[in-house]
């Protein structure tokens, strides 16, 4: 999964969907809605963040993502924003009788921005570069299920993994195909997108044009500049004053007013699988005892929360399944709210006086608000947490590389990243040999009905230990400028395709 708004990225474990045919867009020359549009317009995208490096193998973060994935890099497969796996550069595939063979064949007329041909050479050396050693990529754990990679000719990519994986070609989805030949990837591009990069001004832009050389339909405007703000105030500050036409993840409910009782902007409420996170560390006292996990996951006003850092944005969630997932059940009720509860359950721990803690807390919203809200919360139990607030370099680091925590805050971005609790080494620690063999019998499964049944039984699982608290569920707010169309809603897995955004005169 993709944790940390600002910087982190690691993988998810997910599911193979129908694959259908990908075209990068229509060739219409109204936007939806009728009226015509300009197909040589700027579209000016504000957002929150920045990428760390061009290279989503490299740490690149969600930034990265949500500027270059789909507009600059393709895969063989795409992720539509309604959750649909596609083909792109792949034209076909198939699976051979034991599911271990993939033999894909590539599209046609694909060239890479620098003018070479796209051959099956550049779709394993990016296979390749995900499952290196020293790769950051955000699949590079689901896909180190690949045990060889062969190219019988410039058109065929035949794949054998080492175990049947049926979330391989969803899995494949996030994978960018990259010239064999790039360099410097961290500060450059050569991808087959319908974009390529002109310009990278670290701390406050990142712009796009069109490619001319594109193999599919051509983006529908010819140029896209992503701007990039410190803080929610001055993104909306943006969009008032036509800095920006479109915000991709609005993140200050408090201000939607404005934008709501004014004619020329559109609020959207999409769906999310963003799910904040109080995680504990499973493997460190006295989160080690589920009684105590449940404690605190009841004495925390989930509800209260959300309503105080949304407003009326936002679902409370008691998993961490989102209802977009396959295998969601409402757990809500499993440890809901209940000071009463709460202070049973550390009395059966133990702990009927308390106990203290510290709450490694990221640095930015909503971060150090929930932290504060959870420590007045707890003290009502007679927990007394001590915030330790970090940088997402240090929380990387210090948390998720170390395991050097008790208990912290983040944000969990993907979807289908249930699985995460049958690892044992992720960074909570959670281990569970019965959630451990559902899991891995899920990813095993011959159908998708089989995988779904197992992951249900993982959730409920998962949630009855309260391996984590989850806290809520993030809105996927996209603020506009009437003149704008097409463009996403959903933002999945804080992808923003830019190429369909049409901008009237």
């Amino acid at each position: 999964m993709r944790i940390s708004k600002r910087s982190l990225s690691v993988g998810t474990l997910t599911v193979a969907l129908a694959v259908t045919l990908a075209a990068c867009g229509g060739g219409s020359e109204s936007a939806s809605g009728g009226g015509a549009y300009d197909k040589d317009a700027t579209v000016n995208i504000g957002s929150l963040y920045e990428p760390q490096n061009l290279d989503n193998t490299g740490g690149g973060g969600q930034g990265v993502t949500e500027a270059l994935n789909g507009n600059v890099y393709e895969g063989l497969f795409k992720l539509t924003d309604k959750g649909k796996v596609e083909k792109l550069l792949a034209d076909d595939y198939k699976v051979s009788g034991d599911g271990l063979t993939y033999t894909f064949t590539l599209r046609d007329g694909v060239t890479f921005h620098s003018g070479k041909k796209l051959t099956s050479q550049d779709v394993k050396y990016s296979l390749e570069k995900v499952i290196a050693k020293d790769s950051q990529s955000a699949r590079k754990s689901n896909l180190e299920v690949i045990k060889d990679v062969a190219t019988p000719d410039a058109k065929t990519v035949k794949v054998t993994l080492s175990k049947k994986s049926i979330s391989f070609v969803y899995n494949l989805s996030y994978v960018w195909i990259v010239n064999s030949d790039a360099k410097n990837l961290k500060t450059t591009e050569d991808g087959t997108g319908p974009y390529r990069l002109k310009k990278w001004t670290r701390g406050s832009a990142l712009s796009l044009d069109r490619f001319a050389g594109y193999w599919g339909d051509a983006a529908k405007n010819k140029q896209v500049v992503f701007h990039y703000y410190k803080d929610a105030s001055a993104l909306n500050n943006a969009l008032q004053t036509n800095a920006v036409d479109v915000v991709t993840s609005e993140q200050s409910p408090d201000a939607l007013d404005q934008f709501k009782s004014n004619q020329n902007y559109k609020v959207n409420d999409g769906n999310s699988t963003t799910k904040l996170l109080l995680a504990f560390n499973d493997k460190a006292k006295p989160f080690t005892d589920a009684k105590v996990r449940q404690a605190v996951s009841a004495a925390i006003d989930d509800k209260k929360l959300l309503e105080s850092v949304w407003g009326g944005y936002g679902k409370e969630i008691g998993s961490m399944v989102p209802p977009t997932d396959p295998w969601y059940e409402d757990l809500t009720d499993v440890n809901a709210h209940d000071v009463a509860k709460a202070k049973k359950l550390l009395k059966e721990s133990g702990h009927a006086k308390g106990f203290s803690f510290t709450l490694d807390t990221p640095n930015y919203d909503p971060h150090p608000t929930a932290a504060t809200f959870i420590k007045s919360q707890l003290a009502k139990v007679g927990i007394t947490v001590r915030i330790n607030t970090i940088t997402p370099d240090e929380w990387y680091t210090k948390v998720y590389k170390n395991h050097d925590f008790t208990a912290t805050l983040q944000e969990h971005v993907n979807d289908r990243d249930l699985v995460w609790y049958g690892d044992p080494d992720f960074y909570w620690g959670y281990d569970d040999k019965q959630v451990q063999d559902w899991v891995e019998k899920a990813e095993q499964a011959s159908s998708t009905a089989e995988q779904t049944e197992l992951l249900k039984k993982v959730n409920r699982k998962t949630a009855e230990d309260a391996a984590s608290d989850w806290l809520y569920l993030y809105p996927q707010i996209v603020v506009a400028n009437t003149k704008l169309s097409g463009y996403p809603l959903n933002g999945l897995n804080s992808q923003f395709f830019a190429y369909d955004i049409k901008k009237s005169s």
